[in-house]
């Protein structure tokens, strides 16, 4: 084996549970390994340009998936609108599942929905996935000042969203539910 594909495998190694794990988050879990795939396809044929400092390729990773998710949801959202067209042209019953769960998961869930997608990822990109400003800022692309800003804005209205938009009363989580790493108070 070659040095390339003996960097490129413990890459791999090293880093495919966090972008598998990282994908979950952010979509079907069903599908996180095939975006996992894709995204070390990407690797593998732009392997000349991975960062040089080993503390750079997870978030240089972390971008690929996050574009890589992108696109899948593109192309479902065109099925689903396909689904729609043709269910509308033959109407059927569809029976939906509806699974319980516990109230402050889905206060949370609901709370995170209401927030837009950017908001979204500034907030898992620190509080699931564990990365600092710094690194959350190369995933996205911006600054870490820049990135730092949409942290704080972002964690002010999520904190908004779990009191159901009225400042001043308390969320379900406390305010430790709402600390994360990297971000100041």
């Amino acid at each position: 084996m070659g040095d390339d594909e003996e960097h490129f495998s413990a890459l791999f190694k090293q880093h495919y549970p966090d972008v598998v794990r990282f994908s979950a988050r952010r979509t079907d879990p069903d599908q996180a390994r095939d975006i996992a795939a894709e995204t070390f396809l990407v690797a593998w044929r732009r392997f000349p340009e991975l960062p040089d400092d080993p503390g750079d390729v997870l978030p240089w990773l972390y971008s690929v998936a996050r574009k890589t998710i992108a696109n899948q949801q593109r192309g479902d959202r065109r099925r689903l609108r396909l689904g729609a067209r043709l269910r509308a042209s033959s109407p059927a019953v569809i029976a939906s599942d509806h699974a319980g769960g516990v109230v402050a998961a889905l206060h949370i869930r609901d709370a995170m929905a209401s927030l837009s997608p950017r908001d979204q990822e500034t907030l898992q990109l620190v509080s699931w996935d564990g990365l600092d400003v710094s690194a959350a800022a190369t995933v996205v692309g911006c600054t870490p000042r820049t990135f730092a800003v949409r942290l704080h804005r972002a964690r002010r209205r999520l904190e908004q969203a779990l009191a159901g938009g009225h400042a001043g009363q308390a969320s379900p989580l406390g305010q430790q539910g709402l600390e994360m790493k990297g971000a100041r108070s």
